[in-house]
């Protein structure tokens, strides 16, 4: 009976209790790769920053338009604004056979200020913001805040403002009720307990000296002015994203976890990052994709469903063949992280098909909510093939999906490469506490997830 449950019967293991001590030791070293990247990536410009900084490194130029199809071998890249970035590393096949494409997403949610941000009450500076992507408003009160991004000002060029990363910086604050003033806000659902109009940074309270009204205003705007030379006017024309100031750090007496913003969608970023920097003569051509605004539907020029994707690919294709020709022979990896089993808020997942902490990379067969709504679906054939190549890689992996069928759910970019006519499933690391400021992951499936991209890249 033993030896048929054995072949017989799928009986998932603890990814620990698979890999000998070498394969923890590059998990190790992979993680301390992944968490410097974290920590320097606060934003999707950031994200794409870092990105460029490690392909310049490993060898990657700037993608050059009139050079023709791309060469085996050679690795180019090409910077969507600074907010996207897609990468290749040309394929031993030409551009007709198709190409392995990874797509992972470096936005992440937060608060944005509003255009017109800075006022003044009862003597108090604040900021008006407006949150970005799908959060749980009252986390973000209490918590120490870094603003990041960019002033454009009106002569062309732009202002790079990043204020509290540094430790002699200061930080910002949403404030909330004390609770012995809160008895009525306790009595509201969590949904509203919290209000998205009150989600103002407090950035001031010291008055401009003299007299008159707005002094605090005054003197907060002042101090940017005399740090960064812009006017409340080109706050305008500004992207400032406030996040969360917590640094990056190892969980768990053991440290098996990695604690930080922004994993979602970024560990798996760094994951297809680090594969494509490390491909040299693949099959077919690989293509790495950093994508910006997946959080509020890929929406958006450097979003997904932009058609720079396809002005990137028709420039690897130098004309050698039609972008529909190249995509109905592709196949892609939409990297993208899953919830992960929380023992403490069991009721939402069925524990048969969720991920599970340390227990590898999580293949996703669809995403969407409900009855498969808004999903893409991937073939059985395509599951298979990525069970094969992961196997054959020595990649822990784990079949799942996001919570129970009539909890809710969720979308990644798959439904927009699918519409490409191009093979796509969905794979990435399990996460707790997903779209909190402060999110969890495990080493071993932060470093499987790499295993699996590096495995996708080399299968061709």
């Amino acid at each position: 009976m033993d030896e048929l449950r054995e072949k017989l019967l799928y009986q998932p293991k603890n990814g620990y209790d698979r890999i000998d001590t070498a394969e923890r030791l590059a998990c190790e070293e992979y993680c301390r790769g992944y968490m410097a990247y974290l920590d320097a990536a606060r934003t999707e410009r950031e994200a794409v920053s870092e990105a460029i900084k490690l392909a310049q490194a490993a060898g990657f130029e700037p993608l050059d338009e009139s050079a023709g199809a791309i060469r085996p071998g050679q690795k180019v890249y090409w910077s969507n604004r600074g907010k996207s970035l897609l990468l290749a590393v040309g394929g031993r096949k030409p551009m007709r056979a198709g190409f392995v494409v990874e797509a992972a997403h470096v936005d992440s949610p937060r608060l944005d200020l509003k255009q017109q941000p800075l006022f003044e009450d009862s003597e108090l500076g604040y900021l008006r913001t407006h949150y970005y992507g799908g959060i749980k408003k009252y986390q973000w009160t209490a918590i120490p805040l870094e603003m990041h991004g960019v002033a454009a000002l009106k002569d062309g060029s732009a202002v790079e403002i990043v204020i509290g990363r540094d430790k002699t910086d200061p930080q910002f604050v949403v404030t909330d009720l004390l609770p012995h003033l809160a008895q009525d806000q306790m009595q509201k659902t969590m949904a509203k307990g919290v209000e998205g109009e009150k989600l103002c940074i407090l950035v001031g309270s010291v008055p401009y000296a003299g007299e008159g009204t707005d002094r605090v205003k005054l003197a907060v705007m002042s101090l940017l002015n005399d740090r960064y030379g812009i006017t409340e006017e080109d706050l305008i024309s500004a992207e400032l994203e406030a996040v969360p100031a917590f640094d990056v750090r190892e969980l768990g007496l053991d440290r098996s976890m990695i604690g930080g913003y922004g994993q979602d969608d970024r560990v798996c970023a760094y994951a297809e990052l680090a594969a494509i920097l490390e491909t040299e003569a693949p099959e077919r051509t690989a293509v790495c994709i950093l994508a910006d605004k997946e959080e509020i539907g890929s929406y958006g020029v450097t979003g997904m469903t932009s058609q720079a994707f396809e002005w990137f690919i028709e420039r690897l294709c130098g004309g050698t063949c039609t972008l529909q020709e190249s995509f109905a022979e592709s196949f892609c990896v939409s990297a993208d992280v899953t919830a992960a089993l929380d023992p403490m808020y069991p009721e939402v997942s069925e524990k048969q098909n969720t991920a599970r902490i340390n227990y590898g990379v999580g293949f996703c067969k669809f995403t969407g909510s409900r009855g498969k709504s808004g999903a893409s679906d991937a073939s059985a054939e395509l599951v298979a093939r990525l069970r094969r190549l992961c196997d054959d890689a020595g990649v822990v992996w784990q079949m799942c999906e996001l919570g129970k069928v009539d909890q809710g759910g969720g979308g990644t970019v798959a439904l927009d490469m699918a519409m490409r006519n191009i093979d796509t499933i969905d794979a990435g690391v399990p996460v707790l506490s997903m779209h909190a400021p402060f999110e969890t992951t495990g080493k071993l499936d932060c470093y499987m997830t790499y295993k699996c991209m590096k495995a996708a890249y080399a299968e061709g």
